[in-house]
Order: C-alpha cells, then sequence, then structure tokens
C-alpha cells in the first residue's frame, strides 16, 4: 500500500523510451492522491490521540506515514516534471505543431503548457536578431567541418 501506486508512475516513465511520451496515467495519480489523502487524514487523527491521550506508542507510525506522504509526494513531483521536460525536448524535435498521437498521450493541463512554452520560445526568438528574428530550433547539431563558407552580397 505504502507509495507503490507512486513508484509504478516512475517506473512506467522509465520503462518509455527516452524520446517518447507514455500515455498520462490520470488514474494512477488520482491513486496516489487519495492515498496521501488516507495517510493525512490517519495521521491527523493520531497526533490528536497522541497529543489528548499522551500515547507516545503512536510517534513511529506517525513518522513513518509522514515519510510515506513524503516519498509520494517526491514520486508524484519526479513524474509531473520528467513529462514537462518530454514535452519541452518533444517541442525542439517536432517543432510547433506536434503529431497527433503525442497529443492524444497528454493531458489538458500539458497541451496548456505546451502551448505557453511554444508561444514563449515564439516571442523570444522574435526578440533575436533583429527585425525577422532568429528561429534557434533550426540546425541545433554543430557543422562537421571546421570551417564554413559565407557569401557577402552588397
Amino acid at each position: 500500500m505504502f507509495c507503490e501506486k507512486a513508484m509504478e508512475l516512475i517506473r512506467e516513465l522509465h520503462r518509455a523510451p527516452e524520446g517518447q511520451l507514455p500515455a498520462f496515467n490520470e488514474d494512477g495519480l488520482r491513486q496516489v492522491l487519495e492515498e496521501m489523502k488516507a495517510l493525512y487524514e490517519q495521521n491527523q487523527s493520531d497526533v490528536n490521540e497522541a497529543k489528548s491521550g499522551g500515547r507516545s506508542d503512536l510517534i513511529p507510525t506517525i513518522k513513518f506515514r509522514h515519510c510515506s506522504l513524503l516519498r509520494n509526494r517526491r514520486c508524484t513531483v519526479a513524474y509531473l516534471y520528467d513529462r514537462l521536460l518530454r514535452i519541452r525536448a518533444l517541442r525542439w524535435e517536432y517543432g510547433s505543431i506536434l503529431p497527433n498521437a503525442l497529443r492524444f498521450h497528454m493531458s489538458a493541463e500539458e497541451m496548456e503548457w505546451f502551448n505557453n512554452y511554444k508561444r514563449s520560445l515564439a516571442t523570444y526568438m522574435r526578440s533575436l536578431g533583429g527585425d525577422e528574428g532568429l528561429d534557434i530550433t533550426q540546425d541545433v547539431k554543430p557543422p562537421k567541418s571546421l570551417y564554413i563558407e559565407v557569401c557577402i552580397s552588397f
């Protein structure tokens, strides 16, 4: 029970090949949040009982549940952050329009984040290089040759 669902979220991301986005596991995330709510409520009742009844034998159980809460939180944040990093990498790989297969694997909040990131990147690129801007998403790999030919027209 303790942290198993949260660890499964992390394993799911670990199993997915680099550069691919697995489907957003809303059900798994909801189960982790429900477990966290149950642990918190159990801790609250045990803390109140320990305070009012002077039961110090509950302290190890309270600490264990609290550590489980912290671990669930870390796993949840790691799951969401890794997905955002993958989505950001997809923007650089595919451009501003994602294929439908990738969009299908994203939640509504992730699509909103992607659109905001896309807009911010476009604003930044327009601010570079004068009137036309500079597309920094093109030619992200350096040239193989050390020398390049530059043509200057007057």
